[in-house]
């Protein structure tokens, strides 16, 4: 059975003019996106896989931790306006936890959870999560060992927490992550182990080595038999799902989420659809061109893995093996799968951070504004917009799901460059 999801009137595509005379959406070419329709269906997934009690535990424990605070919504309407679409909203992720990312709610969250399944496991006594989060456990703590692979930004989520927590931990690393980002996840005492080839490779490397040391993995990736720190790393996410939707108040029509593995879109939609039942907001995913294994698999109509052969610039979202776990939710819930290439990352870094009309101005980093980029294209075509829905009553919600993770090579796109 196929879902209704919400519908738009078709608005005329806007064609606008940079205030030095060329056409300022000219850069982000509809003819360089590539569209899969995914195939919603009635189902349980959004229930199932990660349930409204996940969500709720997760809400209780992060929006009790020191430095806690909702990361704002702003509203964009000079950018809705060249669009054609009458609303977009940013979720701005880059001040969560001072971690510069969205992150930053699930590594450290399912870490706490794993930490509770071990003590529990080696003593026989019940350790609440409270007890472990405030650090009266780190005795107990250190002699457990965390690994996870990264391209940064779930590593320094993992890092932080396992300082927190008192835990021992080490990062592996692929051949393509700034020193900047290593050394922001050493800053937190975990230990760097960089890996020759992508990220695939560094999650590998991650668990055979867990494997044989008797380390404990806290992925956001699930793989068969290995699902429970994944949905805790996803429950965490929630967080941001549940902050969007009580500012908002009323379902937006669409919501537009980074791919990646696919764990945080799954858990976006799933909570959505949670909240807000057969009014959830029609679900976008948008990946990069060269790292789309999402996209690959809604056109397969099922799992299916992509080689990386170039890395993107999106470094957060360079993953060539989707998640099993996230599938089964966005084989149900998601709309439209999207692509985009690398070339479309600077220019759109730069107009949120020097926007017209009226805007607030956004620091972003690159595997934030996929989203953004996507509908900007989409907006220039009016048989795309149509197939998404896109039309001038559309009201869009997107995640902007890192700040600056990477100072040396934001200053570098923002002084121009498109190739860092």
């Amino acid at each position: 059975m196929q879902r209704q999801g919400p519908t738009t009137e078709i608005g005329q595509a806007f064609g606008v003019q940079h205030k030095h005379g060329a056409r300022a959406l000219d850069v982000f070419s509809p003819k360089q996106v590539n569209h899969q329709p995914g195939a919603p269906a009635a189902g349980d997934a959004a229930e199932r896989v990660i349930s409204r009690a996940d969500f709720a535990e997760a809400w209780d424990q992060i929006s009790a931790w020191p430095g806690y605070q909702p990361t704002d919504l702003v509203t964009l309407p000079g950018l809705a306006a060249r669009a054609g679409i009458a609303g977009l909203y940013y979720k701005d992720e880059g001040s969560r936890f001072g971690l510069g990312s969205f992150k930053a709610l699930g590594g450290a969250y399912s870490a706490l959870r794993l930490l509770q399944r071990e003590l529990h496991a080696r003593t026989g006594q019940e350790y609440p999560l409270s007890q472990i989060s405030a650090g009266q456990c780190r005795e107990a703590c250190a002699a457990i060992t965390l690994v996870s692979a990264t391209d940064g930004n779930h590593g320094r989520s993992l890092a932080w927490g396992a300082q927190r927590f008192g835990a021992t931990c080490r990062i592996y690393i692929h051949a393509e992550v700034s020193a900047v980002r290593a050394d922001a996840i050493a800053a937190f005492g975990a230990e760097i182990i960089r890996v020759d080839g992508d990220y695939d490779a560094s999650v590998a490397r991650a668990r055979d080595d867990a494997e044989e040391n008797g380390w404990f993995v806290v992925s956001d990736t699930s793989w068969p038999g290995y699902t429970i720190p994944p949905r805790d790393v996803m429950a965490g996410y929630g967080v941001m799902a549940r902050e969007a939707a009580e500012t908002l108040g009323d379902a937006p029509t669409h919501v537009i989420v980074q791919g990646g593995v696919g764990g945080y879109a799954a858990a976006v939609a799933a909570f959505f659809r949670q909240h807000w039942g057969d009014r959830t907001p029609r679900v976008i995913v948008v990946e990069p061109d060269r790292a789309a294994c999402l996209f690959a698999s809604a056109t397969a109509g099922e799992l299916t893995n992509v080689a990386i052969e170039d890395e993107t610039i999106m470094a957060g979202l360079s993953c060539g093996e989707p998640s099993p776990l996230a599938w089964e939710v966005l084989a149900e819930e998601a709309w439209d799968f999207l692509t985009v290439p690398d070339d479309f990352v600077g220019p759109t870094m730069r107009l949120l951070a020097r926007p017209e009309a009226g805007d607030p101005p956004i620091e972003a980093g690159e595997s934030a504004v996929g989203g953004v980029a996507a509908l900007l294209a989409v907006s220039a075509d009016p048989t795309l917009r149509e197939r998404l829905g896109l039309g001038a009553d559309a009201r869009v919600l997107i995640f902007g799901t890192e700040g600056v993770t990477d100072p040396e090579i934001y200053a570098r796109i923002m002084a121009g460059a498109d190739h860092v």
